[in-house]
């Protein structure tokens, strides 16, 4: 159980105190004088990565590893924090925060207005509709848009189109259909298969929409209602 500490390493959390565990599934001894620096703080774990080995202790969170920690020599962790802070203290560090800040805000603004219109042009209502689904695509876009929301709609793996898709469809099994409220037996792909089941209604009840139909009671209206009178009460 040799802890090789001049090694850069990423490595998982171990049953045994004082210890994790290699890629490769061997115990390791986190060794002696060494810090865990805890995440949240990106510009001082790069910098703390720069100065030397470490060990990044990684965890499956839903279908991604996430970063739990940073374990370094304890100097190591105190010239880190040392510099970043020395660094945070320049006037031009707060310009910068300040103009990269803005630059988010503007692309975070456009990206949703972006959505908002992907998602419309997905639901294609009949004229008749029209003003439904602007309130439709606003509030799939209010709820699938917001930056470390984790949803579909922020990854960048598919086209936007299919992200507006995929999001209406995730709004309307949890606002349209009672899904939150099925009891669904634990058997593997059970679950993939109720929601592709309301997937089929929910794009038949769209379906109703987009020829114009009169639908009866309005389900989409009746869930935006529900979804204003939730935020209110927020």
């Amino acid at each position: 159980m040799s802890p090789m500490p001049d090694q850069t390493r990423t490595v998982a959390p171990a049953k045994k105190p004082g210890c994790v565990t290699s890629e490769d599934g061997v115990l390791l001894r986190i060794p002696q004088g060494w810090e865990l620096l805890p995440p949240g703080d990106a510009g001082l774990t790069r910098k703390l990565k720069s100065l030397g080995p470490t060990w990044t202790i990684k965890v499956q969170k839903r279908r991604r590893l996430q970063s739990i920690g940073v374990w370094a020599p304890a100097e190591s962790v105190a010239e880190a924090r040392r510099l970043v802070e020395a660094q945070r203290e320049r006037p031009e560090y707060a310009r910068r925060r300040t103009s990269d800040a803005r630059r988010r805000e503007r692309a975070q603004s456009d990206y949703v207005d972006e959505f908002v219109s992907r998602v419309v042009d997905f639901l294609a209502f009949d004229g008749r509709h029209a003003a439904l689904a602007e309130r439709m695509a606003h509030a799939v876009a209010a709820h699938a848009t917001p930056v470390g929301s984790g949803t579909v709609a922020r990854t960048q793996r598919i086209p936007v189109e299919r992200r507006a898709e995929a999001a209406v469809i995730a709004w309307m099994r949890h606002h349209t259909t009672a899904y939150d409220h099925m009891k669904i037996a634990r058997v593997r792909g059970k679950r993939r298969e109720v929601r592709r089941m309301l997937a089929d209604v929910s794009r038949q009840l769209l379906d109703q929409y987009r020829r114009g139909d009169e639908v009866a009671s309005c389900p989409l209206a009746q869930a935006l209602e529900r979804t204003d009178l939730g935020q209110r009460a927020d």
